[in-house]
C-alpha cells in the first residue's frame, strides 16, 4: 500500500497556495476587510438591525473571492467538466479541506457561510442525478452563473432529525388547465432563503407518518404568494441565515417536481455522504491548527521563567488530541478514496456507517481542540482577539446538523450489529 498523496494532487496544493498568497490574500487585506477576520468579526459580519442576518459588504467580499477562485479555475473543482468543474474527487476534496482548514481564518476559507475558494456544491450532485435537462440547465448552470440559490426545506420544528415525520403536506390541484401540487406547512433551518431564489421543499404526498416512502420534493420559488419568512433564529455561531418559514396554500405547476414522485427522501440522501465527509475533513484541519497553535504558543509562553511546554498538564492533552488528528486523518482519507471507487448509488449501502464515523468523530474532536486552545493561552484564548472561540463557536452546530452525532452514531451502530449495510448478510446465517 502506498500512502503518500499522489504528485499531482501536490503539484495542486502548491497551486493554490500560490492562489491564495497572490489573490485572496491581498484581497483579505485590502481596505478594511480584515475586520472580517480580527477581534470584530462577528460585529463586522452581522446585521444585528436586521435579523442577524449576514451584512451585505460580507457576502459581497465572499463573492468577489469566488469570482476570482472561478476565474482562475478553482472554484467549481468538485463540479462535472461538462459544468466548467474538473470531476474533484473525494479524496482530493477531503484533502484540500483538511489543508485548507488547517490555515486558520481567511478568506480562503470561511465555513461559517459555507464559503471556500474550492466550492462544495451538493445540488450539482442532487440535480445531476434527479433533475429533468431542463432543470439541470436551470439550477446547475443558473447556480454557477449565480442566477439561481436553491435552499433546502427538510426539517420541521417538531420533528428535527426525524425527516419521516413531516407535518408539510402537498396535494393535487389543477389550475388554469396545469397539474400543480398545494403545499401547506412549515419549515426550519431553512439556511441561505435571505439570497434563495427557490426552496427545495420536501412534502408528504402519499403514506402515513414514519413512512419512508410518501416524500415528494417541489421546488418553490422565492418569493411566492404564500411562502413567508416567518422569523431568523439567532444562534450560537452569528450571523444567522436559518429561517423558519412557512407555507399556506402555496401552489406550483408539475415542472417544479425533483424527481419522482413519493421518492423524495432519497433525493434528501443522495448528497449527504458527500457533504459529511468533506466536513469531517474541514474540522479535522481547524482541530490540527488549535493543537499547533497551541503548541507554538506553549513554546513561546514562559511563566516563572520557563516555557509553558515544558509541563506535562500542556503536553498530555495536546499528545492526545495531536494522535487522535493523525488516526483520523488516515481513516477520512482512506474513506473517501473508497468513496471514488464505486458508483454514487453504492456509497449508502457499502461505506455509509465508515463516513459517519469520520463526521461525528471530527466534529467532536474540533470542539475539543479549540477548548483546549483556549485553555492553553489562557486569558488571551478566551478573547476574540483569538480565532478558538469562532472555530468553537462555527463548528459545535455540525455536531448536530448534518445529522446529530446521536443520529450518525445510530446508524454506525445499525451497520455494527448487521440490520443494515453489508453485515446484514452476516447474522442473518
Amino acid at each position: 500500500m502506498d500512502f503518500n498523496l499522489p504528485s499531482d494532487l501536490v503539484a495542486y496544493l502548491a497551486e493554490l497556495d500560490e492562489f491564495i498568497a497572490n489573490e485572496i490574500k491581498p484581497l483579505e487585506e485590502q481596505d478594511d476587510n480584515i475586520r472580517f477576520f480580527d477581534h470584530r468579526r462577528e460585529w463586522a459580519r452581522t446585521d444585528f438591525e436586521n435579523g442577524g442576518l449576514p451584512r451585505h459588504e460580507w457576502e459581497l467580499l465572499l463573492r468577489e473571492a469566488s469570482i476570482r477562485a472561478d476565474k482562475a479555475g478553482h472554484w467549481r473543482f468538485s463540479a462535472p467538466k461538462k459544468y466548467g468543474g474538473k470531476d474533484g474527487s473525494n479524496l482530493w476534496m477531503a484533502v484540500i479541506r483538511d489543508r485548507f482548514a488547517a490555515k486558520g481564518l481567511g478568506l480562503h476559507n470561511d465555513l461559517q457561510n459555507e464559503h471556500s475558494i474550492v466550492g462544495n456544491f451538493p445540488f450539482v450532485a442532487m440535480f445531476e442525478h434527479f433533475g429533468t435537462p431542463e432543470q439541470q440547465e436551470e439550477f446547475i448552470l443558473g447556480g454557477f452563473a449565480r442566477q439561481k440559490r436553491v435552499a433546502f426545506g427538510l426539517t420541521e420544528p417538531h420533528h428535527g432529525s426525524d425527516a419521516t415525520h413531516m407535518e408539510t403536506t402537498a396535494v393535487r390541484e389543477t389550475r388554469d388547465g396545469v397539474d400543480g401540487w398545494l403545499i401547506n406547512g412549515e419549515k426550519m433551518w431553512t439556511t441561505g432563503m435571505h439570497v434563495a431564489t427557490h426552496c427545495a421543499t420536501f412534502c408528504r404526498t402519499s403514506g402515513k407518518n414514519g413512512d419512508a416512502r410518501g416524500i415528494t420534493c417541489l421546488l418553490v420559488p422565492n418569493p411566492t404568494e404564500g411562502l413567508v419568512i416567518e422569523e431568523y433564529l439567532w444562534t450560537f455561531n452569528m450571523p444567522t441565515d436559518h429561517p423558519r418559514i412557512s407555507f399556506t396554500n402555496v401552489w406550483v405547476p408539475d415542472s417544479a417536481m425533483l424527481g419522482p414522485v413519493d421518492g423524495g427522501l432519497a433525493i434528501a440522501q443522495s448528497f449527504v455522504h458527500q457533504n459529511r465527509i468533506r466536513q469531517a475533513a474541514s474540522s479535522l484541519g481547524a482541530a490540527t491548527y488549535c493543537v499547533e497553535e497551541s503548541v507554538r504558543y506553549a513554546r513561546e509562553r514562559k511563566p516563572f521563567g520557563e516555557e509553558l511546554a515544558r509541563n506535562q498538564g500542556i503536553q498530555f492533552p495536546l499528545v492526545e488530541l495531536a494522535t487522535q488528528c493523525e488516526m483520523l486523518r488516515a481513516f477520512i482519507y482512506k474513506t473517501a478514496w473508497e468513496m471514488d471507487q464505486m458508483e454514487h448509488v453504492e456509497i449508502e449501502r457499502a461505506l455509509s456507517d465508515k463516513i459517519s464515523m469520520c463526521n461525528y468523530w471530527g466534529n467532536r474532536l474540533v470542539c475539543e481542540a479549540a477548548d483546549r486552545a483556549m485553555q492553553v493561552h489562557g486569558g488571551i484564548g478566551y478573547s476574540r482577539h483569538k480565532p478558538f472561540e469562532h472555530i468553537y463557536r462555527h463548528h459545535r452546530r455540525y455536531r448536530i446538523t448534518e445529522g446529530a452525532e446521536e443520529i450518525q452514531m445510530r446508524k454506525v451502530g445499525a451497520y455494527l450489529f448487521g440490520y443494515l449495510g453489508p453485515r446484514k448478510a452476516l447474522f442473518a446465517k
